[in-house]
């Protein structure tokens, strides 16, 4: 007896609500106007992704996670994903929007398919940001480590005192006459090379 009850599933009034609602949007949908059935399905996926909404971190703005209305209404996952509901009004599409053009991450019947695509997509954006952020650190890390070496190879370098202002001093004239000279040499081969024409 006590098997049996372990092993039936674990029952959830807010499934059973949605499975519901989907319902009655299946049936509604030949009486209702196109864009109110579409705009009830995305409703079914937002409800379906709120724990995944209340478990993002509070600084990632990428993450949307909202319905924007309009003449085809679509649930906003970030700046560049979005999921619509296809031609026949019944089938979730998840788009991104890419410098290649749109590609289709996913298209799926099922509300719980759909929502684990965008829960596993928010999750790969998750991962992508940390390691850009890392990179960043990294970056500035390296960028701090490689100037102090250099300033201490420059100053051991150039010496102390007068012997070492003397030394700097004549390598950067030294630059800019080869500089001079090398503009020089560039503008009279311009005025005397032969023309082409």
């Amino acid at each position: 007896m006590e098997e049996q009850k372990k092993a039936s599933p674990k029952r959830s009034l807010k499934r059973a609500v949605r499975e519901v609602r989907l319902k009655d949007v299946d049936q509604d949908s030949v009486v209702v106007e196109l864009g109110d059935t579409e705009r009830a399905r995305l409703e079914l996926l937002d409800e379906a992704l709120e724990e995944v909404r209340a478990e993002l971190p509070e600084d990632m703005e990428q993450a949307l996670l909202r319905i924007v209305p309009g003449s085809k209404p679509r649930f906003w996952v970030d700046l560049l994903g979005f999921v619509e509901m296809g031609r026949d009004k019944r089938h979730y599409r998840f788009v991104k929007d890419t410098r290649m053009g749109r590609v289709l991450i996913k298209e799926s019947h099922d509300v719980e398919i759909m929502a684990d695509c965008v829960t596993h997509y928010l999750a790969r954006r998750i991962i992508e940001r940390e390691k850009a952020l890392e990179s960043d650190d990294l970056m500035d890390k390296l960028g701090n480590v490689a100037a102090e070496p250099a300033t201490d190879l420059v100053a051991s370098q150039a010496g102390t005192g007068d012997e070492g202002r003397k030394n700097g001093g004549s390598g950067l004239l030294t630059f800019l006459i080869g500089v001079l000279f090398g503009v020089a040499g560039l503008l009279a081969y311009a005025w005397y090379a032969p023309s082409p024409f």
